[in-house]
């Protein structure tokens, strides 16, 4: 694949099919650097790229490299006039991140340090538009980094926390520390699949055919497929009433059926967890 554009289609060496050569966007540098810690995704990257108004220029500062995922989505958000200031507290980790950031061509716009923040500060001053902490006890840092922000704008500063009880203690420390406007969010995606689902002619319908409703169980769908039949009277002709009326009998029933066969399943669930 060396030397081929991107948008390329090149055949799978391991299995049947191909595969197309993609230009790096930020969801595939997530996905793609090696991951030493746990790392941040699309959904939290772009909610924490807007609040930190986060654009071309913006100087930042990060606390916790790890495997320095959301360190790459920043430096695409800031290129490329801005800066990065990331911390790592464990020193291998730091070297690593060091030498991908150089690797990348990125070194430019970044500055790596090994320092444990909590308990050394950041030993910077008015510099940053935006400090972003992803640290087991976030709280310990606010006070340095409140000096790290820039005074001549509100700056801002947000945390990354699995817990409640970390964002609490967060969130007064960001009260006593003079901060304002303090919001608290989860991100949440749900992907959807589109499926098509086969429908009865219309020319069928419109001629009188018996349209009869059959719900097929699925494991996590269900799906309606239809029969039809001609439906003729004595003379011979098509009846298109009592067609009409028989397809609405057989949905009618089936709707009915389906309700009693639930019903009955409801009861016996709650039977077995009252007697549990």
């Amino acid at each position: 694949m060396i030397g081929l554009e991107y948008g390329s289609q090149i055949e799978s060496n391991r299995a049947n099919g191909y595969v197309h050569l993609l230009h790096p966007t930020p969801e595939l540098w997530t996905s793609a650097v090696p991951h030493r810690t746990q790392i941040l995704y699309l959904p939290d990257i772009s909610m924490i790229s807007l609040k930190l108004n986060l654009k071309p220029g913006s100087v930042v500062v990060e606390s916790g490299t790890g495997s320095g995922a959301f360190s790459h989505a920043i430096l695409r958000s800031i290129a490329n006039s801005g800066h990065l200031y990331t911390f790592e507290y464990h020193e291998q980790r730091a070297e690593k991140a060091k030498e991908e950031f150089r690797v990348h061509n990125l070194t430019d716009m970044v500055t790596v340090f090994h320092r444990d923040v909590c308990k050394e500060g950041f030993n910077l001053e008015n510099v940053a538009d935006a400090v972003f902490l992803d640290l087991p006890a976030p709280w310990e840092a606010i006070p340095s980094a409140v000096k790290a922000l820039k005074k001549s704008i509100a700056g801002k500063i947000c945390t990354f926390s699995p817990c409640i009880e970390q964002v609490q203690r967060t969130a007064n420390a960001l009260h006593d520390n003079s901060f304002f406007d303090i919001q608290t969010f989860e991100c949440l995606v749900r992907d959807y699949d589109t499926l098509s689902l086969p429908l009865p002619d219309i020319q069928d319908t419109i001629r009188g055919d018996r349209v009869k409703f059959k719900f097929v169980k699925g494991k996590k769908r269900a799906f309606k497929t239809y029969q039809t039949s001609n439906v003729e009277n004595e003379n011979g002709d098509k009846d298109l009433s009592n067609s009409t009326s028989n397809a609405i009998d057989d949905k009618n029933n089936s709707s009915e059926e389906l309700k009693t066969k639930t019903l009955s399943k409801k009861k016996s669930l709650i039977s077995r967890k009252l007697s549990v």
